[in-house]
């Protein structure tokens, strides 16, 4: 039997060397197809978070532009409001001082059916003015006062919806 196992001897150590360099051999494919895997997977992750930085950046300045207009937009409208709030808080001091009068223009026509007996043409002719008290004329400016305050909130919010809200999605 010895005899036997010396004849196969070199043909089982070149089986042995063989096996073993098989081995070796393909454990290092694997390991260069896994490195080439592992870097193709960090430049894959290297492009997504460059590309995420590149969102939040230009989202950040769509951002920053959105509250410029806005402030922009604020700003105009409060120096509006304040300027034609001024105008009409002089024009009230005036009037409650006596430096000014607030007079109402107006005339009235008759139709067929508002005044007894009077035929649908007729007119009253114009009226003239009429002259109100400093108190009446103050509770006028009161009002305009207000008009003017909801006709700036108003033009406001439009500038806002327009060129904020508007431009920042892209429709114009």
């Amino acid at each position: 039997m010895s005899a036997i196992l010396i004849r196969f001897l070199p043909y089982i150590a070149a089986l042995l060397i063989g096996a073993a360099s098989a081995w070796m051999w393909q454990a290092n494919s694997y390991e260069a197809i896994i490195a080439t895997n592992e870097a193709s997977h960090q430049a894959d992750l290297t492009r997504i978070a460059n590309a995420g930085a590149a969102q939040a950046r230009q989202a950040l300045e769509k951002q920053q532009a959105a509250e410029q207009a806005l402030a922009t937009l604020d700003q105009k409208a409060q120096k509006e409001k304040s300027d034609a709030l001024a105008q009409n808080e002089k024009l009230r001091s005036d009037v409650a001082s006596g430096a000014r009068r607030l007079r109402i223009a107006g005339s009235c026509r008759a139709s067929g059916g508002d005044l007894p007996g009077t035929a649908s043409t007729t007119s009253l002719g114009n009226a003239g003015t009429v002259e109100l008290s400093p108190a009446a004329g103050s509770t006028v400016l009161a009002t305009r006062a207000g008009i003017i305050a909801d006709q700036a909130a108003l033009k406001a919010l439009q500038a806002y919806v327009t060129n904020v809200c508007l431009l920042g999605n892209g429709v114009r």
